[in-house]
């Protein structure tokens, strides 16, 4: 674990979060006395990210489907009843 001081994470805070990403844990110091910790991010989020489009032709829509209420929707659009 690396020790800094305040003036040197604000000079160079790009590289110690470089490192922290890397899985490196950096303590902040104040004058000697440590104040703060940079630490790796580690995600809480249990769910798995969403992948869209991963059903994408495993289903189809029948001839059936396609044709129920044909009649009546023309209708509707051509102001019948």
């Amino acid at each position: 674990m690396r020790t800094i001081n305040i003036h040197e994470a604000k000079t160079h805070l790009s590289r110690f979060v470089g490192m922290a990403a890397q899985g490196q844990n950096i303590v902040i110091a104040r004058a000697g006395e440590p104040v703060a910790r940079l630490v790796p991010y580690e995600s809480s989020d249990p769910m798995p990210k969403k992948r869209l489009g991963f059903l994408l032709g495993q289903f189809g829509v029948t001839a059936m489907v396609k044709e129920a209420g044909k009649e009546e929707i023309q209708a509707m659009f051509e102001g019948r009843e």
